[in-house]
């Protein structure tokens, strides 16, 4: 199928607005946080292991995903991401107890996790240049990160967490309308397999243990462990070990995704020009450099400093996720891409549980040397395959 300029632009455009409301629906959770564990009566490391939930489930959805659009083709998956998302949202808003809260959370990670990978597949197939597509689409959560957090704060104070995580619906509605009406449909790659014999264990083991495949996933699984954490807890980590207000700490989180949303493009660009390796180092390095001066260095310059470099570390998807895209096929793109954001994505959503967890025995100090740690084993790994010439 050929596409002209401007449907592209359409296609990209929209492709990322879906991924806009699909994280929003996410992100508006944590800056309530400390307000749900007040109602609740429960702690962070609880709180964490409901999020942890959320993104397990979100990342287990990816390969799934993928085989339903190889099936179907991309555009119905995405569209039942987004209004999905819209569901499970005044779901989320009507938990009467924190269990039920804890079923919703995991509900709407499942729908929200549909989106990505098919995605990443209809911009592969639109576009040549995957890491700028890839790059741009990333953009779209970041800047749910700017809108999101600041207006789940605002309405948190003002009006308590429910109405705060009902936004998520608002925000999805009109993207569902916008996708339904100016995106095409596609041909499904595989419209004839069934689709039990895409779950066959062999070829996904197969898969998994290319070398290059099998190193990134590893690369990616430290990366989404520190990413969902950040995600999960930088504003309570804000109000609790920095002393800022709930407010404060929403608009300082909301400013760490303007960074992502500003900086993302520019990842994935570097990545096509200059290399993976290079610019996931740079990322990794970058994020671990940041996080330290939040912990270590008061005050409001060092609070900017690292938003700077936290904001564009994190953003490492658009330099590292298109080195899947280099090792799969053309056939393999829509559920391979889905399998490995699934294995590295469910290891890697431990981060909020385990960060909480870490905050409420030793401190947010500690729990936040973690994930410095992490990120520079990453680098060190990186570094020692360029080195050594290992092949990975």
């Amino acid at each position: 199928m050929t596409f002209t300029w401007r449907y592209r632009r359409t296609v990209l455009a929209l492709s990322t607005l879906a991924f806009f409301a699909t994280m929003a629906g996410r992100l508006v959770i944590s800056p309530v946080v400390p307000a749900i564990t007040e109602e609740f009566g429960v702690s962070n490391g609880v709180v964490g292991l409901g999020l942890t939930g959320l993104w397990m489930a979100y990342f287990a959805a990816q390969f799934p995903s993928g085989v339903l659009a190889d099936r179907y083709s991309e555009r119905p998956i995405i569209l039942i991401a987004v209004g999905g998302t819209a569901v499970a949202s005044l779901l989320l808003a009507l938990s009467p107890v924190f269990a039920v809260f804890v079923v919703a959370t995991v509900v709407l990670g499942a729908v929200a996790g549909l989106h990505y990978s098919v995605a990443a597949s209809l911009l592969t197939r639109t576009y040549d240049n995957t890491g700028f597509a890839l790059g741009f689409h990333n953009a779209g959560g970041p800047a749910a990160g700017l809108v999101a957090p600041v207006a789940a704060a605002w309405v948190g104070v003002r009006y308590g967490w429910r109405p705060a995580v009902a936004l998520g619906a608002a925000i999805a509605l009109p993207i569902f309308v916008l996708f339904a009406w100016r995106v095409r449909p596609t041909e499904p790659r595989r419209p004839g397999q069934p689709m039990r014999d895409r779950f066959e264990l062999g070829p996904l083991v197969e898969m998994l243990s290319r070398p290059k495949i099998a190193f990134t996933v590893a690369l990616a699984v430290a990366g989404a462990f520190v990413w969902q954490a950040t995600a999960s807890f930088l504003p309570t980590f804000l109000v609790e070990y920095r002393g800022q207000s709930e407010t404060t700490a929403g608009a300082v989180f909301s400013a760490y995704f303007v960074v992502q949303a500003v900086t993302q493009v520019g990842v994935g660009a570097a990545s096509d020009r200059f290399g993976r390796e290079v610019s996931t180092a740079g990322c990794m390095l970058s994020a671990a450099a940041g996080l330290a001066l939040l912990v270590a260095v008061p005050g409001v310059v060092s609070l900017v400093a690292a938003l700077v470099l936290v904001g564009t570390g994190l953003g490492w998807g658009g330099a590292l996720l298109p080195r899947f895209m280099d090792e799969l096929g053309d056939a393999e793109q829509g559920a391979g891409f889905g399998l490995v954001r699934t294995v590295y994505g469910v290891l890697g959503s431990v981060g909020s549980v385990a960060t909480g967890t870490l905050a409420d025995l030793f401190g947010w100090a500690v729990a936040m040397g973690v994930l410095v740690l992490l990120l520079s084993l990453v680098v060190v790994a990186l570094a020692a395959n360029w080195a050594f010439d290992l092949g990975y």
